[in-house]
């Protein structure tokens, strides 16, 4: 006769005589459950079905029991709902709130082919692993790894997500870029030392049009921070113009992007640009009066005083014509902050502070945007051996992104958390524990009933219900 042992308990002490006694008995429980607004959300985006558009499948559908889309989804949620390593998903694949989101038909696994896979509904790291190391010109007689990605349709993915979230074109746009350091500490392939950074690291091109991300390209550090901004604004303007012919298109970035390549394609295209523009001593001479009279302002008031200047410059050389900037004579308590930007905004259309202070610092947002993306979705784990394979891990934190943000601007407009980002989104309307019970024809979930933000949580159902009534259709 077998002996069996007692489930192991953990015993805590309170500050009282009650103690705290904890088992691994709890059935089948989820820390994520609301994830299934992620899921409704998807339902009305398309966001993973048309991403898993973008790559291609060369194995045997006979032999496969994770489809393409499957294996996509499992990527992006779990990267939406905190789990940033892909070795996460060998536990993951026992969750069946999360084959539910991806789609399963079998959320308990019980119809897995192999004995060894009977109640893991989901793939794992493996499996997983081999979208990022199939190489570019796998076909069906390659080995193991036979799903392929389209760089140029994923490109289009990103411009199309943006076009679709707008009912009706805007009068004018304003696409931000930047670039920032994505730390590295292997030995990846692009891996350089960037100096500014004073770092080993990835340098990562953004562009973002206000809360949309259009474009998250991946970049050695051995390069000018501009480098291949054309070309990505070439084919992200063409795409949008094809759509939408009358729209204004302004392009907005700091001083590293200040280049005679970008505003001469501008201006060849019919695109505004405002431009940070690094001070010298040509400009400072030009702003002179203004930076005296400031500091007198700053002496009599004691507060930051600034004056600007417009004014007409073109450089010794690499300019090919003189171009409207504009010159913030600043002074603040530590001294002179003498700033420049370029554009070729009239200023019949828009005057020199309104300019500045309106619209160029308006881009800082996109910071916010940027750190929102490597801090709380995972954009730098770039730890990957090959260029191919980060530029794809950037993607799906992209896409995991793209997802949050479409709930946040559907689902949580006109609650307290509508300008939430997305770490907070994650903790307070995601993370809810729930029981799970899997029926023939139902799913049922049982949230937590001490959850706090229930009003909250109803607010933002009947916001996506209302886009998308049950049953989904849409």
């Amino acid at each position: 006769m077998k002996t069996h042992c007692n489930q192991k308990r953990f015993e805590f002490q309170t500050e009282n005589s009650r103690k705290i006694i904890a088992h691994f008995n709890g059935g089948n429980i989820c820390s994520d459950s609301g994830g299934v607004l992620l899921q409704q959300t998807e339902r009305i985006t398309g966001i993973i079905s048309q991403f898993a558009e973008c790559f291609t499948d060369h194995r045997n559908p006979d032999l496969s029991e994770h489809t393409v889309k499957e294996l996509i989804a499992q990527r992006i949620y779990a990267l939406a709902l905190g789990y940033e390593d892909i070795n996460d998903h060998d536990q993951l694949r026992n969750d069946p709130l999360l084959a539910v989101l991806v789609g399963k038909k079998d959320p308990t696994g019980k119809d897995r082919i192999r004995k060894r896979d009977k109640g893991k509904s989901l793939a794992g790291k493996s499996t997983l692993n081999r979208l990022e190391l199939t190489p570019v010109r796998a076909t069906h007689k390659s080995r193991y790894k036979k799903i392929t990605v389209n760089k140029r349709a994923v490109d289009a993915f990103f411009t199309n997500m943006f076009l679709q979230s707008y009912d009706k074109p805007p009068s004018t746009i304003v696409l931000d870029l930047d670039a920032t350091d994505d730390p590295i500490h292997g030995h990846q392939l692009g891996r350089f030392f960037h100096g500014y950074y004073g770092n080993y690291c990835y340098l990562p091109l953004y562009i973002f049009c206000g809360e949309h991300l259009l474009c998250a390209r991946l970049r050695p550090s051995d390069i000018d921070a501009s480098a291949g901004s054309v070309k990505e604004l070439e084919s992200i303007v063409s795409q949008i113009r094809s759509r939408w012919p009358d729209v204004r298109i302004i392009i907005r970035a700091d001083s590293g992007f200040c280049r005679e390549e970008i505003m001469f394609w501008c201006e060849a295209n019919n695109v505004d640009y405002i431009l940070g523009l690094a001070k010298n001593e040509r400009l400072k001479k030009e702003i002179v009066k203004e930076l005296q009279k400031a500091k007198e302002l700053y002496r009599q008031s004691s507060q930051a005083s600034r004056v600007y200047k417009d004014f007409e410059y073109q450089t010794l050389k690499s300019w090919s014509k003189a171009r409207r900037v504009i010159g913030k004579a600043e002074y603040l308590q530590k001294g002179a902050n003498p700033r420049f930007i370029v554009t070729s905004i009239s200023t019949k259309q828009t005057d020199a502070k309104t300019l500045y202070e309106d619209q160029y610092c308006a881009r800082g947002d996109m910071e916010n945007r940027i750190k929102e993306q490597q801090l709380f979705l995972f954009a730098n784990r770039t730890s990957a051996a090959t260029m191919r394979a980060n530029q794809l891990r950037l993607w799906f934190s992209s896409v995991a992104y793209t997802l949050l943000n479409a709930l946040r601007r559907l689902g949580l407009k006109g609650t307290k958390l509508a300008g939430a980002q997305c770490n907070t989104i994650r903790l307070k309307l995601l993370k809810i524990g729930a029981q799970i019970k899997v029926t023939v024809r139902k799913v049922w979930v049982s949230l937590s009933e001490s959850y706090p933000y229930q009003q909250v949580f109803q607010q933002v159902y009947e916001n996506i219900r209302r886009l998308c009534p049950i049953p989904m259709r849409c």
